[in-house]
C-alpha cells in the first residue's frame, strides 16, 4: 500500500544525504517534495500541513544542521514524527470486566471477517471468545459469522431469524452467553452503505445496553479520505476506542492509515493485512513507519516466523543444510514453512531495503508449479534426487502440469544448493581443524 510514498520518501532523503552539509534552503526544498508525496498518498491537508511544520520545526535546529550527518539526523526526525503520527507506541485491547467488544462499521469494510479473526487472535493468546452475530439487516452475515466461526473452532450466537430489534436479540445473546461459559465476547453489528441516523441511533442503544469496553471501528483502508470522514462520525456518535484497518495489503494510497490516529484521536489497533483468517495483527505504529521509510520490520518478521514455525521443525531443517542430507522433502517442508507465513512478497517487504524496491515482485504461479513438481515425485525420488534420470523426469513433468525443462531447472538449483551446503560444512571443519593446530 505504501510503495508509491515510500519511494518518493526514500529519494528525498537520499538526496538529502548526499550534502555534506545541509542549510534551511535544503530542508525547505526536501519539505516540500514530502508535503506533495503526503497529499498525493491522500493523506488529509491538515494532517498533512502540521506534520511536515513539525518536522521543520525540529530539522531546523543549529544541532542538526551542524552535526557531522545532518541527513541522517533529519531521516531520525521524519520517523520519530512519522511514528507519532500512526498513534505513538501500540495501544493494547481492553479485556477488562464485563469482556465484551463491539464492532461497528459500514458494509463492506470487513466487520463480520475482522470480528472472527480477532476472536481467533485471542484464542491464539490463551482466552475463550463468543461470537455474537447482532447483524438483523442481512441473514447472509448471520451466516458468514457461524461459517467463519466453525473454521476457528469458536462458539457463535445465531438470533431467532424472524428478531428484528437489536437490543431483543443482545438480551438473548447474554442469556446464551451464562450457558455456552467463555470469558470475551465480540459482537458484530449491523452496518450500512453510509452513516445514517437510524444507524448511529440503534448502535448508541446497544453500546448503552452493553457496557462494552471497546468499541472498535473497522475501516477500509483503500477508501481514502472516506475512510476519515466516516471514522470522524462514528466517534462522534459512539466514542470509539480504537479501529480496525482492513485491506492494509492493499494497492491504494494508504493516506487514510497516515490521517486517522490525529483526526480522530482514537488508536488503531489491529491491522488487516490479507483475506486469510490469519492475516491480522496488532498494529505497531514504529514498524510501519520503519517500512514506508524502507527500513524493514524484523521483529515483525521473527514474530512471525515464531508463530507459524515449529522450533523442532526448524533445527531438523537447520541440521540437515550443515549435514548437507537435505533431501526434496526437506525442501518441500521448508517451502510450506515459508507459504504459511503469508505472502512472500510480504515478507520481502519486513527485510530492511526491499520494502521498497521497484518492480519487486514474487510469481505465485511458479511457486505453485514448482511445489506441484516436487509433489509429483515418488517418495523415493524425493529422498534419492539422485535416482531422477530422463524418463522419470518426463513422468513427472506430464504428472505436474509442467515442462521437462522446468523439472531439469528445479533440480539444477537443488544440486547446486545441495553442493553449497556441503562446500560450507568442508570450510567449517578445516576451520576448525586451524583453530585446533593453533
Amino acid at each position: 500500500m505504501f510503495s508509491q510514498l515510500g519511494e518518493k520518501l526514500q529519494e528525498v532523503f537520499k538526496d538529502l544525504r548526499g550534502h555534506g552539509k545541509i542549510s534551511e534552503a535544503n530542508i525547505d526544498a526536501a519539505l516540500r517534495q514530502i508535503r506533495l508525496a503526503l497529499l498525493e498518498a491522500d493523506v488529509d491537508f491538515q494532517v498533512a500541513k502540521n506534520f511536515v511544520a513539525r518536522v521543520k520545526n525540529k530539522a531546523v535546529g543549529e544541532e542538526v544542521l551542524r552535526s557531522i550527518t545532518p541527513g541522517q539526523q533529519i531521516v531520525k526526525i521524519f520517523y520519530d514524527e512519522l511514528s507519532a503520527l500512526l498513534g505513538g507506541d501500540a495501544a493494547p485491547l481492553n479485556v477488562g470486566e464485563p469482556h465484551r467488544i463491539l464492532i461497528v462499521g459500514l458494509n463492506g469494510s470487513g466487520k463480520t471477517t475482522s470480528a472472527a479473526k480477532l476472536a481467533r487472535l485471542l484464542k491464539k493468546q490463551g482466552r475463550s471468545p463468543n461470537l455474537i452475530a447482532l447483524d438483523l439487516e442481512r441473514p447472509a452475515a448471520i451466516d458468514q459469522l457461524a461459517t467463519l466461526g466453525q473454521q476457528i473452532d469458536v462458539p457463535v450466537f445465531k438470533p431467532d431469524r424472524n428478531e428484528r430489534n437489536v437490543q431483543r436479540a443482545a438480551i438473548a445473546a447474554l442469556e446464551w452467553h451464562d450457558r455456552a461459559g467463555g470469558n470475551i465476547d465480540i459482537f458484530d453489528t449491523a452496518g450500512r452503505q453510509e452513516v445514517d441516523v437510524p444507524l448511529v441511533e440503534e448502535l448508541q442503544q446497544l453500546a448503552r445496553f452493553l457496557n462494552p469496553q471497546e468499541i472498535l471501528l473497522v475501516v477500509d483502508a483503500a477508501t481514502g479520505q472516506q475512510t476519515v470522514s466516516v471514522a470522524t462520525h462514528f466517534n462522534n456518535a459512539l466514542q470509539i476506542t480504537g479501529i480496525i484497518m482492513t485491506k492494509l495489503d492493499g494497492d491504494a494510497r494508504g493516506g487514510a492509515a497516515l490521517s486517522m490516529r490525529e483526526v480522530t484521536q482514537r488508536p488503531i489497533k489491529f491491522v488487516g493485512t490479507g483475506e486469510k483468517l490469519d492475516q491480522f495483527e496488532p498494529f505497531v505504529p514504529e514498524r510501519l513507519a520503519g517500512r514506508i521509510l524502507g527500513m524493514g520490520d524484523v521483529v515483525g518478521l521473527v514474530e512471525k516466523a515464531a508463530e507459524t514455525i515449529e522450533i523442532e521443525d526448524a533445527q531438523r531443517l537447520e541440521k540437515k543444510l550443515r549435514s548437507a542430507t537435505f533431501d526434496f522433502n526437506d525442501f518441500l517442508a521448508q517451502f510450506k514453512m515459508l507459504r504459511k507465513m503469508g505472502p512472500l512478497e510480504n515478507l520481502l517487504g519486513m527485510l530492511p531495503g526491499m520494502g521498497n524496491v521497484s518492480g519487486l515482485s514474487i510469481d505465485e504461479t511458479q511457486l505453485k508449479r514448482t511445489e506441484a513438481i516436487v509433489l509429483s515425485m515418488t517418495s523415493e525420488e524425493r529422498t534419492r534426487p539422485d535416482i531422477l534420470n530422463a524418463r522419470r523426469r518426463q513422468r513427472i513433468a506430464r504428472g505436474s502440469g509442467s515442462t521437462v525443462t522446468e523439472v531439469n531447472d528445479l533440480v539444477r538449483r537443488f544440486d547446486q544448493m545441495r553442493k553449497l551446503m556441503k562446500n560450507t560444512g568442508k570450510m567449517k571443519k578445516m576451520m576448525a581443524r586451524m583453530g585446533k593446530m593453533r
